[in-house]
């Protein structure tokens, strides 16, 4: 699976490199995405070097995953570009959570809800994350 990680030189974004490699997450090519100052500087991903490259350059790759970590406001901007290119986005920003059209998705609870239809998936803040894991079971039981 090809993988892009918006925001990979930012803490957030080297979290998710290393969840996705202690994870052994199927990636057969990672595309390291941050911005265009960046752009050219080497990460370290499973013992193996990468050149971060720009927005641009991700979307063209048509990846068929893209996480989002680098805010709002690039992920309103990038996120639909991502999608019409057939890549499925999941954003971990505030920018798509409200946002109807758009589903707001915790894997354990509610990922039966998704379609490959949904290209955009917002996911909730961390605090609301760990709360809905521990509510969850007792909705389940009580509603």
């Amino acid at each position: 699976m090809k993988v892009a990680v918006v925001g990979a030189t930012g803490m957030v974004g080297q979290v998710m490199l290393k969840v996705l490699a202690e994870r052994n997450f199927p990636i057969t090519e990672l595309l390291p995405v941050a911005s265009e100052r960046s752009i050219g500087t080497k990460i370290e991903f499973q013992n193996k070097e990468y050149a971060v490259i720009g927005l641009e350059q991700a979307v063209e790759a048509k990846p068929d995953l893209a996480l989002f970590s680098a805010g709002g406001d690039t992920s309103l901007e990038w996120a639909p570009k991502f999608a019409a290119a057939g890549t499925t986005v999941i954003d971990n920003s505030s920018a798509w959570r409200m946002n109807p059209a758009n589903k707001l998705v915790v894997p354990e609870i509610n990922a039966s809800e998704l379609t490959s239809e949904d290209k955009i998936i917002a996911n909730p803040n961390c605090s609301t994350i760990q709360m809905v894991m521990a509510l969850a079971p007792l909705h389940k039981k009580y509603t």
